[in-house]
């Protein structure tokens, strides 16, 4: 109705070519496709204008050249230039057009698996295991999942351009954009769980949590997607503030016998949200067992973290400094490390030696900025820390920790004023005993220097 009335917005317009493809009425898909050449997605146009060739049986390939001066579409043109190499029998060539498009995001492992199905169908299983080969576990997943692939048409491409189109605008969340491209892409490819991801995490923006997990169920067990959509239920979830049901979804994840050691970390991060801080501790070791002889050095991190939440300090420092083993030259190992030793009364020198380090490799920092000016502080070298802790409040400045440590400095210093202006400042964002604390201080000030 929309569209007859001239009101409908740009988008209808992919999404009517969807339904007007689907249902096989060729000469109104073409006028539909008129219809977005002249409006803001012009440059899909002739993609979907050259899978549409390719159903025809006609040059598919030559219908591109219009796109590539376009800078917007070139990226879009360069991965369906290879995706119809491929459809057109082309295998070897279109592999290694995309091979040269092969990054590391998740756009590239999307191109892998769209170029994998188109391989299989036209039985190339061994460039598409190729395409497909590695360790990661996303990789895996697909690699287990491509069955017979799928056979090349203008609805495949189509469905696909759609859904990269919604991955690449989730970026900067336009979610009835969003939602209107994955809609299409669907109608087109029922089996297309990659948009049906999007939708769901689509809607849930847009406040539709009950139908955003309804989405992922229709997401089967031997779905190349499952795995994510059940991540994306957790996710959902815990933001909808059910921190319950995220917990025991994470969990039954990682008790499964396949389950990797990311998801024993999920487990963790939820425990440390709900600050169940031993539990969290038995997740991250059981996450550093999980990971077999190359744990990451964030695993140590992210125990010692959690350790020292626990209050049990000595086990968390082995762990603090096992993680600065692995990784030497990691601001953040450093910075956690050299801030908790100090704030555990230990050798102040050594701390400081360790921040100074972070702040040399991470100078514009605000949070390791603050942890070296507070080493100061603590050392009683006010002149060197004042500067560095107004320079990390500029740069944070609503952190609740660095505008206290600035509201102490300038305390110490006979700066009343200021100092409970930065405390109040802190305790705008500062909860519970933080807060208390901080009121106590804007109210009777401080007697020494904490």
């Amino acid at each position: 109705m929309l569209d007859a009335a001239r009101a409908a917005p740009p988008d209808a317009a992919l999404f009517s070519y969807a339904r007007l493809l689907r249902s096989g009425d060729k000469v109104a898909a073409a006028a539909a496709l008129k219809r977005i050449g002249n409006g803001p997605f012009d440059f899909v146009a002739g993609l979907l204008d050259a899978w549409a060739t390719f159903d025809a049986g006609g040059d598919a390939l030559a219908k591109l050249n219009d796109g590539r001066s376009n800078p917007v579409a070139r990226r879009y043109v360069a991965e369906n230039r290879a995706l119809l190499l491929i459809a057109g029998g082309h295998a070897d060539q279109g592999a290694v057009a995309i091979q040269a498009l092969l990054g590391t995001d998740r756009a590239s492992l999307d191109l892998r698996f769209n170029a994998a199905q188109l391989l299989t169908a036209k039985g190339r299983s061994d460039i598409a295991e190729a395409l497909l080969a590695g360790n990661d576990s996303a990789l895996a997943g697909l690699r287990r999942t491509i069955g017979d692939g799928v056979a090349p048409s203008a609805a495949f491409g189509a469905s696909r351009l759609f859904t990269r189109l919604a991955a690449d605008l989730s970026e900067g969340d336009p979610t009835p954009i969003v939602i209107s491209l994955t809609r299409a892409a669907l109608r087109l490819d029922p089996e297309n769980d990659r948009a049906r991801i999007l939708l769901a995490q689509a809607l849930v923006r847009g406040g539709g949590g009950e139908r955003a997990l309804a989405t992922l169920d229709e997401i089967g067990p031997t779905s190349p997607y499952r795995e994510t959509a059940l991540q994306t239920r957790i996710a959902i979830l815990n933001a909808q503030g059910d921190a319950t049901a995220a917990l025991a979804a994470a969990t039954a994840l990682s008790q499964r016998k396949e389950a990797v050691s990311a998801d024993a970390v999920r487990v963790g991060d939820l425990l440390v949200a709900a600050e169940r801080f031993d539990e969290a501790a038995r997740a991250y070791e059981l996450a550093i067992r999980r990971a077999g002889v190359a744990p990451s050095w964030t695993l140590y991190l992210q125990l010692g973290g959690a350790l020292d939440e626990a209050g049990r300090w000595p086990e968390a420092r082995r762990a603090l400094e096992r993680a600065v083993a692995l990784a030497p030259d990691s601001p953040v190992a450093l910075n956690y490390l050299g801030y908790a030793r100090l704030e555990h009364g230990e050798d102040a020198a050594a701390s400081i030696a360790l921040l100074e380090r972070a702040s040399a490799l991470r100078p514009d920092d605000s949070s390791i900025t603050d942890s070296l000016g507070w080493a100061y502080f603590r050392r009683g070298d006010v002149g060197m820390a004042l500067p560095m802790l107004e320079r990390a409040a500029r740069g944070e400045p609503a952190n609740p920790t660095i505008n206290e440590h600035l509201g102490d400095a300038y305390w110490s210093v006979g700066r009343r004023y200021e100092a409970r202006y930065a405390w109040q400042a802190a305790s705008v964002v500062a909860e519970g005993e933080d807060g208390a604390r901080l009121a106590g201080k804007i109210a009777n000030g401080i007697r020494t220097a904490r």
